[in-house]
């Protein structure tokens, strides 16, 4: 069903009459799963609305550049995982006076009040785990975890190999659950 969507989302988008539409039934169609990917990266509401909105502009003024040597969404996902770690990238900068355990702190504090977020115990241990991560195992195990991407998708995504990436899910998984087995003894 998707490479029908793709397909007419991709035939509005040719024709300068029909450009608008096409665009809005792109976003209908692929705000939320851009949503979530990027919210698993940046972690907060207003962060990821201001790196959709990013990722959105840069879509629409560039949408002529797909050539369909891919899934119209994994064009989208690539763009959408470099305007988060652009994103992460900048934020990292500005804090890199904070210290990890203060991070932490702040990181468990925020999924707690963040009302776009269903605050199970299990569910802030498992981000707490997975923003323990470096970012490129962070990104791997969420595109893995939570998007059930393949290894081949993720590859075309990240322009990496899929042996690599196996190897990034692999460790990054281990981390976890070491992270998880550590804080239910607690």
């Amino acid at each position: 069903m998707e490479a029908s969507i793709d397909t007419k989302i991709l035939s509005l988008l040719q024709n300068p009459s029909t450009y608008e539409q096409g665009f809005k039934l792109l976003v209908q169609t692929y705000q939320e799963r851009l949503y979530w990917q990027v919210r698993r990266m940046v972690t907060t509401h207003e962060d990821t609305n201001d790196v959709l909105q990013n990722i959105f502009i840069k879509i629409y003024k560039s949408i002529h550049n797909f050539k369909g040597d891919s899934k119209l969404f994994t064009w989208l996902y690539r763009i959408a995982t470099n305007e988060s770690i652009t994103f992460l990238n900048k934020r990292k900068k500005k804090q890199h006076f904070i210290s990890a355990a203060a991070d932490t702190t702040n990181f468990e504090n925020s999924l707690q009040a963040d009302q776009y977020f269903d605050g199970k115990a299990a569910q802030i241990k498992l981000k707490l785990a997975i923003a323990q991560l470096p970012p490129k195992q962070q990104l791997v195990f969420n595109m893995r975890y939570y998007e059930n991407l393949s290894y081949e998708d993720m590859s075309e995504v990240l322009d990496t190999s899929v042996g690599a990436l196996k190897s990034s899910y692999f460790h990054a998984a281990k981390k976890v659950e070491a992270y998880l087995k550590l804080v239910a003894e607690d």
